[in-house]
């Protein structure tokens, strides 16, 4: 049967999308190659998105607000077990993930204004707190890339899964935006010039935010 593509992620859900996983990446990348100060910038850079992403999740189009996709334990249970309806945007345990690595994410990039590697870098907030506190939360951020890193790591596997057990191109989808294989009579979500310009806005006033905080 034909089916007609059905946009599901608007432009700026994608940007973030990728954005997020690039700065990710070069955070990584930075700390293992002993560029901290690019370390420092990738976080900045990742908490703008995330600010974009909570504002964004009220304001954005429909499979993008966090309406549309609430944590449920046991829907995301049943559609495991092939039992739960498809959706056109995350499904249940999609959005579960979604608010894990959100969660891991903002941990991780604010734990990290406070923290200080003892020697010669300190995060941009370390005199808000004592140096016992600070040396406590650097260990909490040492210790939370583990979970990013296995939070991440899960999602690659149902991204795979999908993709082989399901058919279904989630990468596809998250490059293009568009579904071939949402359910019938899914609403396309908007995407039009107003809402890129919407979003653009709220991501200059997220980086001004961030600029603010860490100067």
């Amino acid at each position: 049967m034909t089916m007609t593509p059905v946009r599901i992620w608007d432009l700026p859900t994608r940007l973030f999308h990728w954005g997020l996983a690039a700065g990710i990446v070069g955070s990584i990348a930075s700390i293992k190659t002993g560029h901290t100060d690019w370390h420092f910038r990738c976080g900045y850079l990742i908490l703008t998105l995330l600010l974009f992403r909570l504002v964004w999740g009220f304001v954005g189009p429909r499979y993008a607000r966090f309406s549309s996709f609430p944590p449920r334990l046991a829907a995301a249970w049943t559609h495991l077990r092939g039992r739960g309806d498809d959706t056109a945007g995350h499904s249940p345990p999609g959005a579960l993930s979604v608010y894990a690595l959100l969660a891991s994410c903002t941990f991780q990039v604010v734990s990290g204004l406070f923290s200080n590697d003892g020697i010669v870098w300190d995060g941009p907030l370390r005199n808000w707190v004592s140096g016992a506190t600070s040396d406590a939360i650097t260990a909490l951020h040492l210790a939370n890339r583990f979970v990013l890193i296995g939070l991440i790591a899960l999602h690659l596997i149902a991204i795979a899964w999908y993709r082989f057990a399901r058919g279904k191109r989630l990468v596809r989808t998250m490059l293009t935006g568009d579904s071939a294989q949402a359910p019938v009579h899914s609403e396309p979500a908007q995407d039009d010039l107003g809402v890129r310009l919407r979003a653009l806005a709220v991501f200059i006033a997220a980086a001004a935010a961030v600029a603010w905080l860490v100067r």
